[in-house]
């Protein structure tokens, strides 16, 4: 659908009118005490809730002081590492670690099967609902796609405005048995029509996890290997929680106070992971490696890529912005602790594919662009890659479109987003509203 030309020119005009009277001068916050984005200058986000859900850490507190450390990510009080370890035998560390942030304790092998089979038993969709809602409009954007059928399948459940707390854990539960095919299924639609591919849809295998159906849905013949498996498994685990303050769990957390079903909540939690800012940051990553790649003759050349590096830092190459896209994060100072797990089976998966050239341009600029990062800009942490960093080069390794970047990040999130959900559901207590102050001077 286009867009009619009469008001494209009325917005463009109207442009101007807008900057003047919506922007606000940095003088003004700092005049007034109040922090953009919700985070002070040193980049520690302002106190907002309390969660019994997860943990970061990545400072310590010495005398009064802060003090850079290695990054620590907890789930349900167990460190993410940890579980990690634990789930290194077994194809369903995600499942696993969905019961944890679900229901507070690790599952025994029991529980863990009982969990698996009602996501199998719940992996289904209504009947047409392929044909009628995820291929009747498709289009590149597979989140805008995923964000429509999660609001759709509300119009198939009786208990969809049900605030019973049964109901809901029923509602999570589908939709993070569900995810993986909506998003799937959405790609292969967008492939088939706007790119005149072939088109096929896999039914989910139930003794499959949830990655390994996700590589089975996704290839043609179905076939995957247990390391692929493994590390996009892995992926998920690590994505799956990261506190109750990021800007999709806050989310989710602020709509569900207002009284909201599930199915709008994690509608409007998907709307905010996509933004680039947030889930769709592996993609930046993945752009700028190609530019990186176009530029850098050399990739074994440290020189040659110090100096690229300050091209993009300075704004002068890449896409003008000025940022070193995977270096930093908004919490962590001296190293993301999902990103150094992830390491370990970026390494595994780079042998099996025989990538060892494509990872010598990601570890050389993983070592230089922090010092590029820390001479050209006033850092008041430390810098290190994030997990977005090696993400997408796994992705790419295991075939996945890029399409399906962010689609993947919310298949994971899925299950932090449904215990915010649960446990602001339980503690429910007030709506959430902060304040914003008025600037506006009074007119006659």
């Amino acid at each position: 659908m286009s867009t009619n030309k009469n008001i494209i020119d009325y917005a463009y005009k109207q442009a101007p009118i807008l900057i003047a009277n919506d922007t606000i001068s940095d003088q003004l916050f700092k005049e007034y005490g109040v922090n953009r984005g919700l985070r002070d200058v040193n980049g520690k986000g302002v106190l907002t809730g309390l969660t019994n859900i997860s943990k970061i850490v990545s400072f310590n507190e010495e005398n009064g002081e802060r003090i850079p450390c290695d990054g620590q990510l907890w789930y349900r009080g167990y460190n993410v590492e940890q579980l990690v370890k634990e789930s290194a035998d077994t194809p369903f560390g995600f499942e696993k670690t969905a019961y944890l942030l679900l229901f507070g304790e690790k599952p025994d092998d029991e529980e863990l099967s009982e969990f698996v089979q009602a996501l199998v038993k719940t992996r289904t969709l209504p009947r047409n609902f392929t044909r009628d809602v995820i291929m009747k409009a498709p289009g590149k954007d597979i989140m805008n796609s995923m964000t429509r059928s999660i609001l759709t399948l509300a119009s198939y459940d009786k208990t969809t405005m049900s605030t019973d707390l049964y109901d809901n854990v029923c509602q999570c539960l589908k939709l993070i048995a569900t995810f993986p095919m909506l998003a799937v299924y959405g790609y292969h639609a967008y492939n088939h029509y706007d790119n005149y591919g072939s088109m096929y849809i896999h039914r989910p295998n139930p003794k499959y996890s949830t990655a390994e159906n996700i590589l089975m849905m996704l290839r043609p013949d179905e076939k995957f290997t247990e390391v692929e498996a493994k590390v996009l498994d892995v992926a998920l685990m690590l994505h799956a929680e990261h506190g109750g303050g990021n800007n999709s769990t806050f989310t989710t957390r602020v709509v569900t106070s207002s009284g909201s079903d599930t199915y709008a909540t994690m509608a409007a939690a998907m709307s905010s992971l996509k933004g680039p800012r947030h889930g769709g940051a592996n993609i930046k990553v993945m752009d700028m490696m190609d530019d990186i790649r176009k530029n850098v003759s050399d990739w074994s050349d440290e020189d040659e890529i110090r100096n690229y590096l300050t091209k993009i830092l300075d704004g002068d190459a890449f896409d003008g912005k000025g940022l070193i896209y995977g270096m930093g994060h908004a919490v962590y100072s001296k190293s993301d602790p999902r990103e150094r797990v992830f390491k370990d089976y970026v390494l595994k998966l780079t042998e099996e594919k025989s990538a060892q050239h494509d990872l010598l341009l990601y570890e050389n600029i993983e070592k230089i662009a922090p010092e590029v990062i820390a001479k050209g800009r006033h850092i008041y942490k430390g810098v290190s890659p994030n997990v977005d960093f090696y993400s997408g080069f796994v992705y790419t390794m295991l075939g996945i479109p890029r399409e399906l970047y962010t689609p993947l990040f919310g298949i994971a999130r899925i299950a932090g987003w449904s215990a915010h959900r649960l446990e602001e559901l339980i503690g429910a207590g007030k709506i959430i509203r902060p304040a914003y102050m008025s600037v506006m001077k009074e007119r006659e």
